[in-house]
């Protein structure tokens, strides 16, 4: 994500889109009555046949779709302004398709942690992403950290086993597909497995493709599965191989809550009634709060204008991952107290 210009007396924001990760956030700060201005493709007759003109267009944003599968956001509204005129009917309903690559231009009033969201947005787009790979002698199971969560991708799988007279060579071309997958995409990649497989295939590439070791980290984890990738972020090998990743953020976040929350300090609030109470008070440190919660909720979207005017630090989760899960659990609106309410009745 690049963010090109920003007004904001105005509102006006334009930004250019150069991932899916981009889209996502790009779907949690947009809401009904922005207006969105972009290229289009916009149906115009003429005679009996329909040709497709490409047209700059603007709509006055009803509703907001993202979809991870076909990578791409689509933005639908009335509309409120074209060029060229002739291909324009004004308050007809028309779908903006976000793309890779594609710029948009926002107009809106702005909340802070909105913009702030987009600014960090488009810090992360800097940083190398990381690819990940748990495995046994069996499988090996791919995965990639994204904005949104952790996305899985392919699984690869040995023909052989140990007792077979042939294990050496389906050994070789299993360790030959994971090399493969690494060589084929330019992250770095984090290995990880129980026991002797991984630091075989460690042996295997330092013999074939030694240079892609340089992109590649090794580590022990419990289980070839999902809860393997889960293991990881809980021993914080991604922050220290990424340094500090948001996801990482979240869940440290979310386990000091429940130590405080268990513990009874009174230093902790959670539920949008109590974290009201709390901003009320002016004793909120630090907001936490969902995503989705945040965007279709006006009570915590006045919880949040409000905390923010009383400079506390606002941390929007994500509500696919499991730190998110956790904030749910907790009435999807927590906080981090500076002092304890209780003393002050």
């Amino acid at each position: 994500m690049r963010i090109v210009h920003f007004d904001k007396k105005t509102g006006e924001l334009k930004l250019q889109v150069d991932t899916l990760d981009d889209m996502w956030h790009l779907d949690k700060v947009l809401s009904p009555g922005d207006e969105v201005e972009a290229p289009s493709l916009r149906t115009y007759k003429v005679g009996n046949k329909e040709e497709k003109k490409p047209v700059k267009i603007r709509i006055r944003t009803e509703r907001v779709e993202f979809s991870k599968t076909s990578n791409r956001l689509r933005i639908l509204g009335p509309i409120i302004w074209g060029e060229p005129e002739e291909y324009i009917q004004l308050g007809k309903y028309h779908t903006i398709d976000v793309e890779q690559g594609g710029r948009v231009k926002i107009t809106k009033q702005w909340k802070n942690h909105e913009v702030k969201r987009l600014q960090d947005a488009e810090k992360e787009s800097k940083r190398p992403r990381i690819r990940i790979i748990v495995m046994d002698e069996e499988k090996a199971l791919t995965a990639m950290l994204r904005a949104f969560g952790v996305e899985y991708g392919a699984e690869f799988y040995s023909a052989g086993s140990k007792k077979s007279e042939n294990y050496e060579k389906s050994e070789g071309e299993y360790f030959g597909t994971i090399a493969a997958e690494i060589e084929r995409h330019p992250e770095r990649f984090v290995v990880a497995g129980p026991g002797f497989a991984k630091e075989n295939l460690k042996k295997f590439i330092e013999k074939r493709k030694p240079e892609l070791l340089k992109r590649v980290i090794f580590e022990n984890v419990s289980y070839a599965e999902r809860s393997g990738v889960n293991e990881l972020f809980n021993r914080g090998v991604i922050e220290k191989i990424m340094g500090e990743e948001r996801f990482e953020k979240e869940m440290k976040l979310i386990e000091e809550l429940l130590i405080e929350v268990h513990r009874d300090t009174g230093r902790a609030a959670y539920g949008i009634a109590e974290v009201r109470k709390a901003i009320d008070a002016y004793a909120v440190k630090k907001l936490i709060v969902l995503d989705d919660y945040l965007r279709t909720d006006k009570q915590a979207e006045a919880a949040v204008d409000l905390a923010d005017s009383a400079k506390a630090e606002i941390v929007i989760f994500s509500s696919e991952g499991d730190a998110g899960m956790k904030l749910k659990g907790l009435g999807k609106i927590a906080a981090f107290l500076k002092f304890r309410l209780r003393d002050m009745e």
